[in-house]
């Protein structure tokens, strides 16, 4: 697996940054001391030819005529360095005298007052008695070019045993820097099933803090899911256990009373006992499916022929007391499922006629072509009461028979629809009774 580690990386790229850097100083070092050395060299090559002018015009005028004219300048010229060649020649150009005896051939530089050069040397003329005496000071361009050469070897020596040390500095800044990190991964990497608490943010760095806040609301999230699945596996677990123990002690009573008198009651009771165990697996399993997530869709979907059908399907059913209000004219459509919607609405109409009263009718009503209100008659509930029927296996205090899951269902089914789910008693315009109000998303 390749090692995607960024300590490794910042280290790479800040030590490559630094050689490069003091790469790119030492060169500019480089070209600035070249700048500089010549303005040196040049400084030398001009006081060396002015000092030694005065004494080869001494010498000169000192000179026999009769003897031949050239002269050694090795015993009369300023100690040098090795690196000067020194010439004097008359306005011909012949060489009078020289510093060395192998520079008798004349300089290729003009007897001309000033600084000349090709490609070997670096000439300096100065003139003396008329422009008729000339000396020449050269030096060797190589000796220039070896100097400075030097000198950046100088300089860079030093910088390139800087970069190892500044390899293993950046290594323990960004050990030290990234501390914060690792400390919060490994809070995160101690967070299990049981222990969800949040991670304090404090000792956090301002960049890892809206992570840190992140993972939080994370753990919050899961610690709601985890409790939520704790309740509803021990409220399920009893609400099952309950009829089916029930209807297995009226079949056995069944089994030993057969031809007793009260067996078609038994009977009975274990139709209702069976029947309530279908409604109830019927609502974990609308429960179950609301939470895979079918609420949303795609494309806007008609809707009406949905709500007809449940509505209908209640009527048929013998729920004679729905009155249900929708004009000819009356539009519903919404991106949401089907499938979803008819199991939202039909738990609302089922929640009405459960627990409204038996003597007031159920009312279904579009409004403002994106809203269902579904009310019926009932006692005013407190805020209290209202929040607490919106809990799983709830049922207030309703006598009615019920899983206490429809509420729970229609709000999860909502939010995956986009929608608004909304209970109020008393219902609107009524001192007392109940309602139920599922606003649809932006309809088409």
């Amino acid at each position: 697996m390749k090692n995607n580690s960024m300590t490794r990386r910042l280290i790479l790229w800040i030590s490559v940054t630094t050689a490069i850097l003091w790469l790119i100083a030492a060169g500019l070092g480089a070209f600035v001391m070249q700048d500089e050395f010549g303005e040196i060299f040049d400084s030398g090559l001009q006081q060396t030819g002015d000092r030694l002018l005065p004494l080869v015009v001494d010498d000169l005028m000192q000179h026999d005529p009769q003897q031949p004219p050239v002269l050694d300048l090795a015993n009369m010229s300023p100690q040098s360095d090795g690196h000067l060649i020194y010439q004097v020649r008359d306005e011909q150009g012949r060489v009078l005298m020289q510093s060395h005896p192998d520079s008798k051939v004349p300089f290729p530089a003009p007897l001309k007052v000033g600084f000349w050069q090709d490609d070997n040397y670096r000439i300096y003329t100065t003139a003396a008695v008329s422009n008729t005496i000339f000396v020449q000071v050269a030096d060797s361009i190589a000796h220039r070019n070896i100097s400075t050469l030097n000198a950046t070897l100088a300089m860079m020596v030093p910088a390139l045993a800087l970069v190892p040390l500044s390899v293993i500095a950046a290594w323990l800044i960004i050990r030290l820097s990234l501390r914060p990190v690792e400390d919060f991964r490994q809070s995160i990497s101690e967070k299990d099933k049981g222990n969800l608490q949040e991670i304090a943010l404090t000792p956090l760095p301002n960049e890892l803090q809206p992570i840190g806040r992140s993972v939080n609301l994370l753990l919050s999230r899961l610690r709601a899911a985890l409790d939520a699945e704790r309740e509803f596996t021990a409220n399920s677990a009893h609400e099952l256990r309950t009829p089916i123990a029930g209807a297995l002690a009226q079949t056995q009573l069944l089994i030993t009373d057969l031809q007793a008198p009260d067996a078609p009651a038994r009977g009975a009771q274990i139709e209702a006992s069976l029947t309530k165990l279908s409604k109830l697996v019927e609502k974990l399993l609308q429960l179950s499916r609301a939470e895979a997530g079918i609420g949303a869709t795609g494309e806007p979907v008609n809707l009406l022929p949905v709500l007809d059908l449940v509505v209908e399907d209640f009527k048929r059913a013998g729920a004679d007391r729905l009155i249900y209000h929708r004009a000819d004219t009356e539009q519903l459509r919404c991106p949401v499922s089907e499938d979803a919607f008819a199991i939202a609405i039909r738990n609302m109409i089922e929640n009405a006629l459960h627990h409204g009263l038996k003597s007031q009718p159920v009312e279904i009503s579009i409004v403002d072509g994106r809203s269902i209100l579904v009310t019926n008659g009932a006692e005013a509930l407190s805020d209290a009461q209202l929040l607490a029927i919106q809990k799983r296996f709830q049922r207030g205090n309703s006598t009615a028979p019920g899983s206490g899951l429809g509420l729970s269902i229609i709000e999860r089914l909502a939010k995956q629809m986009n929608a608004r789910f909304e209970i109020a008693s008393p219902a609107r315009g009524h001192v007392d009774g109940f309602e139920a109000c599922l606003t649809l998303p932006v309809c088409a």
